[in-house]
C-alpha cells in the first residue's frame, strides 16, 4: 500500500510538471488527453517496478505488472481504433458531408453587390506585415522591448478593412521588465490604404502568448477551462478600440474526428477575464469564429461525401473540392472567406466558388465555371514576366456584372507594384495597370480594353436629352462626358458606339444603359432615339 501511494505521489507531481507545460485538453475526445494519460500509466509502472526490488536485486511482481500496463494501453489503442472507425467516413459519410450546409442554385452577380473600391482589401497579409514593422520600426523605444505578432487579423472595424495583431514580449528578460505594465500597444493596418497605426493602450495587456507562468495566454486559458479543446485563436478590437483575444472551443467525435465549434471564450487581455458564448449568441463585432481551415476541411468533405463514401472512391460521381488557397473579402460588415471549387482531376479550372461568413459559417455556392485562381494568376505574371513579379492570391468581385479576380503584382521587396484584372470565364483577358495610377484608373483602363459581354438585360435604362457634352483621351481612349437636362453627368467610351458617340451634338435625345447612378454615371450602352 505504501508503494502504491509513493508511486502515485511520483506520478502527481511529474505529472503536474508535464500538464503545466504541454497543457493537454482533460477530454475524452482529445488525442492529446490519451497520450498524457498513456505517459502518466507508463510513469506509474515504472515507479512500482523500482519499489518492487528486493534486497537481492530481484524485481518482484514484475512480469505481472508489466503485463497489466501493456493490457491497458492495448486495450486504450484498440479502443480508439475501433471508435474512430465506426465514426470514420466510411460507415458515416452523410455526416461528413453535413457538416456544413451550402446552398446552392444562387447567381453572383445578383447576389453580390458591385465591388465598391473604398471597402475592398488590396494588401494582403505578407504587405500587411511589412507596413506593420515598419511603424514598429520607427519607434526604438518599443522595439528594443517587444516585437510585432505575425498574427495579422482581418477584421471589419467601424466600416473599415483592417489587418490588427498585438505587441509581444521581446524575450524572457524583457517581459521581467515590462510585465507590471504590460504590453501597451497593437497595430492596425487599413488594407484599403495601407496606412498604418501604433494604438497605444492605457492599461498594458497582461495575458499574450509570450507571457510566461500564470500569464502565458494558454497556460491561462487551460486553468480557467481543463476540459475545453481549443481552436484556432485570433486577435480582435471592438468597436470602441478594446483588444480582445477570441478562442473557438472544439467539440469531435471519437477521438479527433470531425471537429466543430462548441463554442467561443473572449478573453480580455488586459484583466484576464473571459467569457464562454454560444456560436449564435457572440456579438457582431467579432469577426472570426471558424478558422479558414476548419471551413475548408468541411467543403471538402461535403464535396467528397456529399453522393457517399464509395462514389468518393470509385465513382467520384459529382465529386469535387475546394482549390488551394483562400483570401477573404467585406460583406455586410462581415468577414467571408472565399475560395474556388473545382473537379477532383486537376483541370486547372473551377466549376463555381463558395463565400464563408467567418462569424456563422453561413456559405453559398455560385456555379460560374471558369479559370481556377493559379491559371489566373500565372495569366498576370505572364503580362510583366520580364519584372519576375510575385502574383497575390486573387480577389473575387462583381465588377460590371461579370465575375473578376482582383490580384496584385509585388517585386521582391513585397511592394505593390501593378494590379491585375483577370476575367474568370477567360482568364486571357487580363489586363496589367501601374499601381501608382490607382485602383479607378486599373479598372477603367481593363474596362476599356477588354471586349466583356455585358448582360444588357440587367442595365437600368433612361431616355434623356444631351445639354452639353465633351470628349477626352486618357490611356489612348477617347471618352465622351455628357450633361443631361437635368444636369446629371455621364462618362461614356467610344468603345460602347463608336458609330454614334463622335456625331452626337446637344438637343439629341439618347437612350442609355448603365449599372447604377453615381456623380458621374458609367453609361455601358447608348443608342440614338429616333424620332
Amino acid at each position: 500500500m505504501k508503494k502504491n501511494l509513493i508511486s502515485l505521489g511520483i506520478v502527481a507531481i511529474i505529472g503536474f510538471i508535464i500538464y503545466y507545460f504541454t497543457l493537454p485538453a482533460i477530454n475524452i475526445h482529445s488525442f492529446g488527453f490519451w497520450v498524457y494519460f498513456i505517459f502518466l500509466l507508463i510513469i506509474y509502472s515504472l515507479s512500482l517496478l523500482c519499489f518492487s526490488i528486493d534486497e537481492k536485486g530481484n524485481i518482484i511482481r514484475s512480469v505481472k505488472l508489466l503485463g497489466g500496463v501493456c493490457a491497458s494501453i492495448f486495450i486504450i489503442i484498440t479502443g480508439i481504433i475501433i471508435v474512430n472507425i465506426i465514426l470514420s467516413p466510411i460507415f458515416q459519410s452523410k455526416s461528413y458531408a453535413n457538416r456544413i450546409q451550402i446552398q446552392e442554385g444562387l447567381e453572383f452577380t445578383k447576389e453580390v453587390a458591385p465591388v465598391d473600391f473604398n471597402r475592398i482589401p488590396l494588401l494582403d497579409k505578407d504587405s500587411s506585415q511589412k507596413l506593420g514593422d515598419r511603424v514598429m520600426g520607427q519607434m526604438p523605444e518599443l522595439v528594443s522591448q517587444f516585437y510585432v505578432s505575425d498574427l495579422y487579423t482581418q477584421i471589419n472595424y467601424q466600416d473599415t478593412i483592417l489587418r490588427v495583431t498585438p505587441l509581444e514580449y521581446n524575450g524572457f528578460f524583457k517581459y521581467l521588465a515590462n510585465k507590471e505594465d504590460g504590453v501597451k500597444g497593437y497595430i492596425t493596418v487599413n488594407s484599403v490604404t495601407g496606412e498604418s497605426q501604433l494604438i497605444k493602450l492605457e492599461k498594458g495587456m497582461k495575458y499574450v502568448s509570450s507571457a510566461i507562468f500564470g500569464k502565458d495566454l494558454d497556460r491561462h486559458l487551460r486553468f480557467s477551462y481543463p476540459t475545453k479543446i481549443f481552436g484556432e485563436k485570433s486577435f480582435e478590437i471592438d468597436n470602441e478600440g478594446n483588444p480582445y483575444w477570441i478562442i473557438p472551443t472544439i467539440q469531435y467525435q471519437g477521438v479527433g474526428l470531425r471537429r466543430e465549434i462548441a463554442s467561443v471564450i473572449i478573453l480580455d487581455p488586459i484583466t484576464g477575464d473571459s467569457k464562454e458564448y454560444a456560436v449564435k449568441d457572440v456579438p457582431t463585432w467579432v469577426d472570426h469564429v471558424y478558422s479558414a481551415g476548419l471551413i475548408i476541411e468541411q467543403v471538402d468533405d461535403w464535396g467528397q461525401y456529399k453522393q457517399g463514401f464509395f462514389n468518393s472512391i470509385f465513382g467520384e460521381k459529382n465529386v469535387v473540392q475546394t482549390t488551394e488557397g483562400y483570401n477573404y473579402m467585406t460583406m455586410n460588415d462581415d468577414v467571408y472567406l472565399y475560395t474556388g471549387i473545382t473537379s477532383v482531376s486537376t483541370d486547372e479550372s473551377n466549376i463555381g466558388f463558395i463565400l464563408t461568413n467567418m462569424r456563422t459559417k453561413e456559405t453559398n455556392f455560385y456555379q460560374v465555371p471558369g479559370a481556377e485562381e493559379y491559371s489566373a494568376m500565372d495569366s498576370a505574371r505572364g503580362q510583366v514576366q520580364q519584372m519576375d513579379y510575385d502574383a497575390t492570391f486573387p480577389l473575387l468581385i462583381n465588377l460590371n456584372h461579370r465575375a473578376t479576380y482582383l490580384l496584385s503584382l509585388k517585386d521582391a521587396a513585397g511592394l505593390v507594384k501593378m494590379y491585375a484584372f483577370v476575367d474568370v470565364q477567360d482568364y486571357q483577358k487580363v489586363v496589367i495597370t501601374d499601381s501608382a495610377k490607382g485602383i479607378e484608373t486599373a479598372k477603367d483602363n481593363y474596362l476599356n480594353n477588354v471586349d466583356l459581354q455585358t448582360n444588357t438585360n440587367q442595365l437600368q435604362t433612361e431616355e434623356i436629352q444631351i445639354s452639353s457634352i465633351e470628349e477626352a483621351v486618357i490611356d489612348g481612349t477617347t471618352y465622351y462626358y455628357l450633361k443631361d437636362q437635368n444636369n446629371l453627368k455621364y462618362s461614356a467610351s467610344i468603345k460602347i458606339n463608336k458609330e454614334l458617340l463622335p456625331f452626337l451634338q446637344v438637343g439629341n435625345q439618347v437612350r442609355i444603359g448603365y449599372m447604377n447612378k453615381k456623380e458621374v454615371t458609367e453609361i455601358q450602352k447608348i443608342e440614338e432615339i429616333e424620332k
